[in-house]
């Protein structure tokens, strides 16, 4: 067995009698000022302990081929009318989607962006085989030439008023003629409007009545409108919300269509009003028309991380535009890519790193008019976005995890005259780098470390100042008694 004096001796911190030392006013002083300095230091020590610190590099972007991005939006285009209003994606890789549909929505809005009902129809406009009858017979004016003012008229006379809105310098116009005008004739006579009369089939030259094709939502020729004579005459004076005839445009198809419209019209159609029953002979050829001349387009879409396009325009395959009377002015309620994120996710990442989050959707709330005038049509809208990828990435607990990935943008935007349709064209290119942020922990051991220094560090010091001190004044007590030393 080790004696116990044996062990005193390795005693690092042997003890002073108490009657050995002296108390002081300098030493009672110095030992209050330590102790405050101590907790001051701790507390700092402490804050910094607690405090996030992150290290930012940049490196080359580690996403893998063939990774696809969303692209979120939200837009309100006030002249485009949903009808025609079309998304289409492109790249440098030959991908050529046109009108994308199944993840992407659409309402009809006023003037003042306010949505005027459901969502517009989801589906693709139906594509049309038959542009017109193949053959040169001759055919005369069997359909009514209507205007302004005569529009009404014929509207309110007729139970069913069928009009074809048309320009005189469209290819399918053009097309659709003759066999237009035939089918006018045969149900003309099938269904004499001096006799009969539930059904007329009508024209509009856009280009002489450009009121009357301004009034109903006309961009793209030829459109042909079908107007219901119904039982809500005093609430939208006499007429259903029109509808769209998209189905095929030889003599044959146009007849039978007629031919349904017409069928659940009785002839005693002046003594009762009329129940819309189109619902019960439905025909895939026949949707509502726009309500409203603008359209909210909201949505995504999946891209792949090279430079491309999403360009938002009027298209169909089978309609002819006037790109002078193509409009597409928007606000931007939404344009983000990534996942969106919640304002939670949001404040957390703000606080690892305050500067993130900013620029994650940049374009938001932004207006871009295009004032159409005799010197200024055909605007086309260009917007030329970078992104660039963010990761969060966190080392507690030895493991690496991510926390968020986020991507932000800078964007630039033009407006610019084109000789073709006016599109609003947002040109993005994914940066080859990415931005890497890394939340790295603070050391246990290296924060009791500190503690212990500090402790130490302002013990020892104000030994030191004390030590001084009580020397001095002894010093100074002798020279005044005189007394050498």
């Amino acid at each position: 067995m080790i004696s116990s004096n044996r062990l005193k001796s390795v005693d690092f911190y042997r003890k002073i009698p108490r009657d050995l030392t002296e108390a002081s006013l300098s030493g009672a002083g110095l030992s209050i000022v330590a102790a405050l300095a101590m907790m001051f230091l701790f507390g700092m020590e402490l804050n910094n302990y607690m405090q996030v610190r992150t290290t930012t590099s940049v490196i080359v972007d580690n996403s893998l081929d063939g990774e696809f991005l969303r692209i979120h939006f939200n837009m309100s285009f006030p002249a485009l009318s949903c009808e025609f209003a079309s998304v289409d994606v492109s790249d440098i890789l030959g991908t050529n989607r046109l009108n994308i549909t199944k993840t992407v929505r659409k309402y009809s809005i006023d003037s003042n962006l306010k949505s005027s009902g459901s969502e517009f129809h989801p589906g693709p406009i139906p594509k049309v085989l038959n542009h017109g009858d193949d053959t040169d017979e001759e055919y005369g004016e069997g359909s009514v030439s209507l205007t302004s003012e005569t529009f009404e008229k014929f509207s309110h006379q007729y139970p069913i008023l069928v009009v074809n809105f048309y320009a005189p310098w469209c290819y399918w116009s053009n097309r659709l003629k003759p066999s237009w005008e035939k089918a006018a004739k045969i149900i003309k006579e099938r269904y004499d409007p001096d006799v009969d009369g539930r059904i007329i089939m009508g024209k509009v030259d856009c280009t002489e009545q450009s009121e009357l094709c301004r009034r109903h939502h006309i961009q793209g020729y030829p459109s042909v409108r079908i107007f219901r004579k119904g039982s809500d005459v005093r609430d939208n004076h006499g007429h259903h919300d029109h509808e769209s005839y998209y189905g095929e445009r030889d003599t044959e198809s146009i007849v039978a269509a007629m031919e349904t419209y017409v069928a659940p019209v009785p002839k005693e159609h002046q003594k009762l009003a009329l129940e819309d029953k189109s619902n019960q002979t439905e025909v895939i050829s026949k949707r509502p028309a726009p309500l409203t001349g603008g359209c909210r387009i909201e949505g995504f879409v999946r891209v792949k991380k090279v430079p491309g396009n999403l360009i938002i325009t009027a298209r169909s395959g089978s309609h002819s535009f006037d790109p002078s009377l193509i409009n597409v002015s928007h606000y931007i309620s939404q344009f983000s890519f990534g996942k969106r994120l919640s304002i939670k996710m949001l404040s957390e990442v703000q606080r690892l790193t305050p500067y993130l989050g900013k620029s994650h959707d940049r374009l938001t709330g932004q207006t871009y008019i295009a004032k159409h005038g005799e010197t200024d049509a055909n605007i086309t809208i260009e917007h030329y976005i970078q992104v660039v990828k963010t990761e969060v990435m966190s080392l507690r607990s030895s493991t690496e995890s991510k926390l968020l990935e986020e991507y932000e943008y800078t964007a630039h935007s033009n407006l610019m005259e084109s000789t073709y349709i006016p599109v609003a064209k947002f040109h993005y290119e994914p940066a080859p780098m990415q931005v890497l942020v890394t939340e790295v922990p603070r050391s246990f051991s290296h924060f009791l470390t500190n503690i212990c220094a500090i402790i130490g560090g302002v013990f020892t010091v104000a030994g030191i100042l004390d030590s001084i001190l009580h020397n001095t004044f002894r010093l100074m007590k002798k020279v005044e008694i005189g007394k050498n030393f």
